[in-house]
């Protein structure tokens, strides 16, 4: 029996060692493509990720990217408005799209007997989006009764979008993923066209197939599919270098949706194929990763200072972000969080943190890895993230050695290196002050 219990303990890192077999190789369009074959159910993941997203805007036409992911619902030449959805269930898939700073992407899961269907519709999404004000005029009011949810009448909704601002003054991460609601309301519709014929390009994407399938017969289909679709332009990225921050930014925004208020500390840091930023993640980790983490044991449970405490990353392309924050409790102040949180980081910074903690970190990335992993649509993801963002597509096998690598003494140093007070944006978060009568 206990032979059996530990067996079951070990599983999951049996599991993670496992290697992510895969295959690689372009259409002639540029477009990429990724295959992970496994036969184990019959299921099979279709995605697409383009690179594109909200730092790609022209920054009087923003909110572009997230546009397009709903836009691109809209139908094509060959499926009608409104149809997306009711084929991908008829066939008994599921489906959805996201956007980031850098990257959109696509994606549905199957049964296996359906992959032709999401190659289809995948491709139709390139050869034949339909572009027309019908489209643009109904995601229009889509988009802004989203943005209202998430962030106009959502509490702590906007804090995403004012950290950016102050921490970019520059580059085009400096405003948020959903941009503008007023440039979103004054594009034309030339300006939307332009945006897909310049991004919903294939040599601008990765198209990913996890699961089961026939090898042969599915690069059969992508050729199909996939091949005749035009190359686009080659496309042209800058990246607009950032002065460091060399001073305290102090900054206050005041929310109409919340009584409570909070403080948030960001720190701009490398982009996220960088070492350092795997650092950061296991310091993000490290500090507020559950109610064991430190910052929580220190200013919720023993001082009491804290009603919530949080911590993590922004991971990006060029630039990556790291933010930790919390809410006072009772008769405490926001000064008395953050003097809580840099003793914390000044421990971190000072001395080394335990072996027993550090060995802790490692089980915690261990575990992410393996349920990173552990669906199709997880592999699908990284597969593509991986290529895409991070320029290595087997980072799937390895990602977990660079973890694994990262010392103790690393951990003091990149923390020392970052996370300094005067190189920080402090945001006070606050209630929205009301008029007296």
């Amino acid at each position: 029996m206990k032979k059996a219990y530990y067996a079951l303990l070990l599983l999951p890192y049996m599991l993670g060692a496992q290697q992510v077999d895969f295959e690689e190789y372009d259409l002639d369009n540029g477009l990429h493509v990724i295959l992970h074959q496994d036969n184990s159910a019959p299921v099979v993941n279709i995605s697409v990720m383009y690179h594109v997203g909200s730092k790609d805007e022209n920054p009087n036409k923003t909110g572009f990217a997230h546009f397009f992911e709903h836009l691109l619902f809209e139908g094509t030449k060959n499926i009608e408005r409104g149809e997306w959805d009711k084929i991908v269930s008829s066939n008994g898939g599921s489906g959805n799209a996201s956007t980031f700073l850098d990257e959109t992407y696509y994606y549905e899961t199957f049964p296996s007997n359906s992959l032709e269907t999401g190659l289809w519709l995948e491709s139709e999404r390139l050869l034949h989006p339909v572009i027309e004000q019908v489209g643009v005029d109904t995601q229009k009011e889509v988009v802004q009764e989203e943005r209202r949810l998430r962030v106009d009448n959502s509490p702590y909704g906007a804090f995403f979008e004012q950290l950016l601002k102050y921490l970019y003054t520059k580059h085009s991460y400096r405003w948020g993923i959903l941009g503008s609601m007023e440039h979103i309301a004054s594009a034309s519709l030339e300006d939307f066209q332009n945006f897909s014929k310049k991004f919903y390009v294939p040599n601008n994407a990765v198209l990913v197939i996890a699961g089961d399938f026939e090898t042969e017969k599915t690069k059969k289909m992508i050729s199909d599919y996939f091949g005749p679709i035009p190359k686009g332009e080659p496309i042209q990225r800058v990246k607009v270098e950032e002065d460091p921050i060399e001073t305290t930014v102090m900054a206050k925004y005041h929310d109409p949706n919340i009584q409570i208020p909070a403080l948030l500390l960001a720190y701009r840091t490398p982009g996220k194929k960088e070492r350092d930023a795997y650092v950061i993640d296991m310091i993000s980790t490290y500090l507020s990763d559950g109610e064991s983490s430190k910052l929580y044991k220190t200013l919720v449970d023993e001082q009491k200072k804290a009603l919530q405490i949080f911590a993590f990353p922004i991971n990006a392309e060029d630039y990556s972000s790291y933010v930790v924050g919390g809410l006072p409790v009772g008769d405490n102040t926001l000064q008395d969080i953050k003097t809580g949180i840099d003793v914390e980081i000044l421990k971190m910074q000072s001395e080394l943190i335990s072996e027993k903690d550090y060995q802790k970190l490692q089980n915690k990335f261990e575990n992410n890895f393996v349920n990173a992993n552990s669906s199709f649509s997880g592999i699908a993801e990284s597969l593509a993230e991986n290529y895409l963002l991070k320029d290595d597509t087997n980072l799937i096998n390895t990602e977990i050695d660079i973890y694994r690598s990262i010392t103790r003494e690393e951990i003091r140093d990149v923390a020392k290196k970052y996370l300094k007070v005067n190189q920080r944006v402090e945001l006070e978060y606050l209630p929205e002050q009301k008029n007296a009568n």
